[in-house]
């Protein structure tokens, strides 16, 4: 009986060290693995990373680029408001001269023929123009 107690004993030993085995044999392919997805993780984590760098310098060009067309159209709408203010100072020097003008004019020619241009049809001819080259002006600085 103590033989095969005995052996009863190996038996079992060499059952477990065969399950060992195999659980080994399945741990060591699931390693392989792991080790094959770690690679393609690296991979793609240095993928993304240049990806990265890429849209960063993308973006400082970008905001570079925003910068300067910022600057220049703050100094064309400056130029223009300065065009703007002229014009508009031509503008009243015109009304005025255009009623001066009427009034030699209206003094030259004898009263009954004389019919003096009317005001409102001055006023909306020399706001026509200043529409005009306002329109002209807004063209230059967009």
């Amino acid at each position: 009986m103590s033989h095969t107690l005995g052996f009863m004993i190996e038996s079992m030993v060499a059952v477990l060290l065969l399950l060992t085995i195999l659980y080994c044999v399945r741990l060591s392919k699931q390693l392989r693995l792991l080790r094959a997805d770690e690679q393609s993780l690296r991979a793609t984590i240095g993928e993304l990373v240049t990806a990265t760098e890429v849209a960063e310098r993308a973006i400082g060009g970008l905001k570079e680029t925003m910068r300067e067309g910022e600057q220049n159209l703050g100094a064309r709408l400056a130029e223009a408001d300065r065009i703007s203010q002229g014009l508009d100072g031509h503008l009243h020097a015109g009304r005025d001269l255009l009623a001066r003008l009427a009034r030699i004019t209206g003094a030259a020619k004898p009263a009954e023929l004389t019919e003096a241009p009317d005001a409102r049809e001055v006023a909306a001819a020399a706001q026509a123009f200043a529409d005009r080259a306002r329109a002209r002006v807004n063209g230059l600085a967009a």
